[in-house]
């Protein structure tokens, strides 16, 4: 056979085997859209993403290794009403940077994180119905001469988190400021009790969580965005929506829902 004849031979050869891969890519990736209802039952273990760093929703005693908060109970919520036990849960730690590539990679079954519904993340995963409203607030040390997102001028360093909803919300809303982000949560709440900026950035019911932590440490300006949590399964899972969804109802009717708020937050949750 001549080179030239060899080399054609080579050629569709290395296209054959092309598509014979990509089939079995195909048929060996249907596992992969199957509900995490399904797979939860067929391991008997619901696999959740929280934060380990964000006092009231999800944050770990560094003694006993115990994650707990207000997000970690809507996690044991949906365990118990999927798999008939709360203990049929594992926890894995997510921050707002790894959170989505985690789900997608197939790590965690859903991310109950302090995540913020947006437009943009919907073209990525499928969101729950709000189970939290939250909003965008300044956390600033007692005597601080910010006292509202009008102060957050050039030369004002501000504190926020990577990934994060609040950095690009305060680059939007303050662009003059320099905005500083760190990794996680105490992160920045160390960052800011070391001098390291002004003010710190997240979430209204993050920052109380942190006042709880450190009462030399206030709230201002009251919020000036609108951050309503979801909870957050892959493109498609209609199924773990729908129950996720039929659970907040039934939390929300029976009472449930305003115990275990009351109980992190210390209030009632707002009226609609």
């Amino acid at each position: 056979m001549s080179k030239k004849g060899l080399l054609k031979r080579r050629t569709l050869m290395m296209v054959v085997c092309m598509g014979l891969l990509l089939f079995l890519a195909a048929c060996g990736g249907g596992s992969s859209n199957k509900s995490a209802v399904e797979t939860a039952k067929e391991k008997d273990k619901l696999v959740i993403g929280v934060k380990f760093d964000t006092n009231l929703f999800g944050l770990k005693d560094p003694g006993s290794g115990d994650v707990r908060g207000f997000d970690v109970d809507m996690a044991k919520a949906i365990a118990k009403k999927l798999l008939g036990d709360e203990n049929k849960l594992e926890l894995k730690e997510v921050t707002s940077k790894t959170r989505i590539p985690m789900l997608k990679n197939g790590d965690i079954d859903a991310i109950i994180a302090t995540m913020t519904i947006t437009e943009e993340r919907k073209q990525q995963v499928d969101f729950t119905d709000v189970y939290f409203e939250a909003g965008q607030s300044l956390l600033v040390k007692k005597g601080s001469s910010v006292r509202s997102i009008e102060d957050l001028k050039s030369g004002v360093k501000v504190l926020a988190v990577k990934g994060s909803t609040s950095a690009k919300n305060v680059k939007e809303k303050a662009p003059e400021a320099e905005v500083l982000e760190f990794e996680n949560y105490q992160e920045a709440f160390t960052a800011l009790k070391s001098g390291k900026g002004e003010a710190l950035t997240t979430d209204n019911a993050i920052l109380l969580g942190m006042m709880q932590q450190d009462s030399n440490f206030e709230m201002v300006g009251g919020n000036f965005t609108d951050e309503p949590y979801g909870i957050a399964v892959r493109k498609g899972d209609e199924q773990l929506v729908k129950l996720i969804n039929d659970l907040i109802k039934e939390m929300k009717a029976n009472g449930e829902y305003d115990k275990l708020y009351e109980q992190w937050m210390g209030q009632k949750p707002p009226a609609k």
